[in-house]
């Protein structure tokens, strides 16, 4: 079995095509942010029900939608293919996204954003997968360096069409559309190699999502994976979007808007992603940069809580900087991708980032509960302190993957020897 394709450049299509499906994933996880509070608004909804009820339910169906993706997807990129997902996703994401358009009331805008969850959950990981296959070893990082880096700037393109475009609906007909476009050039793709022999192979346990938690050692490998990126979603879900109260509690001089914090935040993630992909090949290595990357992240956050007294122009410049030091999202998902045989690969690899994103509800409730007996500053503080110290601990004792061979399948039967 080939170990990758060595004629293979990090400019062919599947590069630019995963990297225009995690485009159009940001581009949505971005404007529904933005979007939320006006859309409920036009559909009637109070002040009070947008803050706590309809609003915070609307934010946890989707949040379940890209959780039930992620297994849903992942199982099915190992057991029928990558670009079945690649395919499938896109079609169901972006049929939702355009339904969101046209809903005239709160159950069927939460029944969409449940639909557009699930559609959105098997973008990066199966992309992510693909590249990684499709790629020879030493080019790896570069590739799955640009998918998240042209990605993540879909965050800034949503804030722009936001600006530009003063109809919410037409916002989402504009993802849909670029969804539907993508599906075009999607036509054009190759399956990989490796999943297509590893399918000949009936014994090879494809997609078996349970064979993550029924032995030790995977599902420490697996865990590991998804405490990476815990900081990212602190960062984002805490920091950053609820910037405006950090800002008050700070005695901040101008009053901030979360939605201009997480444009600046994303501003600094897509050239963090950037830096981070490029040093890994620069170092030959995920974890160093993993560990370089989370000790920026712990002085950036040190900074953030310290903006006692500041300007608008220096906070929307640390949340930048505070971006960029979040921004090992390519690392993150590549090291997952890596950590796991042909077999597993893609339910890890999509999994991997939803269960990541999943565990914002979780750092929201330790947030929420320490602010029973400590400042809204000092819970803050203390909940960065716990993130980013499991990601160090995970990232110390995750393996090094830069360079693996990835032409192997997980022994299920026999977990201590993998088949090459």
């Amino acid at each position: 079995m080939k170990s990758g394709n060595r004629s293979a450049t990090i400019f062919n299509v599947a590069v630019l095509v995963a990297s225009l499906g995690y485009f159009v994933d940001i581009y949505d996880l971005l404007l529904f942010t933005i979007v939320r509070v006006p859309s409920l608004k036009d559909l009637g909804v109070s002040q009070t029900e947008i803050d706590s009820g309809v609003g915070m339910l609307l934010i946890n169906v989707q949040m379940a939608g890209l959780l039930a993706g992620g297994i849903f997807w992942g199982i099915i990129g190992d057991k029928k293919g990558r670009l079945k997902v690649l395919f499938g996703s896109i079609l169901l994401y972006s049929v939702a996204n355009i339904a969101n358009g046209f809903v005239t009331g709160t159950n069927g805008y939460l029944f969409w954003r449940f639909v557009a969850g699930l559609g959105l959950a098997g973008e990066l990981g199966a992309g992510i997968t693909l590249v990684a296959e499709i790629l020879p070893k030493e080019k790896r990082g570069y590739g799955t360096m640009i998918v998240a880096t042209v990605g993540v700037s879909g965050a800034i393109a949503a804030n722009l069409i936001a600006k530009l475009v003063p109809d919410w609906r037409y916002c989402y007909f504009i993802g849909g559309g670029l969804g539907l476009l993508l599906l075009l050039l999607r036509i054009s793709v190759m399956e990989s190699d490796m999943f297509s022999q590893t399918a000949e192979k009936s014994t090879a346990g494809r997609g078996e999502f349970l064979a993550l938690f029924n032995n030790k050692d995977r599902f420490l490998r697996y865990l590991k994976c998804v405490l990476l990126g815990t900081p990212t979603w602190f960062v984002v879900g805490i920091l950053v979007a609820f910037s405006n109260k950090f800002a008050i509690e700070m005695g901040v001089k101008d009053p901030i808007r979360p939605g201009d914090a997480v444009a600046f935040c994303y501003a600094g993630l897509v050239l963090g992603d950037f830096a981070s992909g490029l040093l890994s090949q620069m170092l030959q290595s995920r974890r160093k940069v993993m560990l370089i990357f989370l000790g920026l992240t712990a002085v950036c956050v040190y900074f953030y809580l310290n903006l006692h007294g500041a300007d608008k122009s220096l906070f929307y410049t640390v949340c930048f900087i505070l971006g960029f030091s979040v921004g090992f999202w390519a690392i993150f998902v590549t090291i997952a991708a890596e950590s796991f045989g042909t077999n597993l690969r893609a339910t890890v690899a999509i999994t991997v980032p939803n269960f990541a994103r999943g565990m914002l509800p979780l750092i929201s409730l330790l947030f929420t509960g320490a602010q029973h007996y400590l400042t809204y500053l000092q819970s803050g503080a203390v909940v960065a302190v716990i993130c980013i110290a499991v990601a160090l601990v995970a990232s110390y004792t995750v393996e090094e993957t830069f360079g693996k061979d990835l032409n192997y399948v997980e022994d299920l039967k026999n977990p201590i020897n993998n088949v090459q």
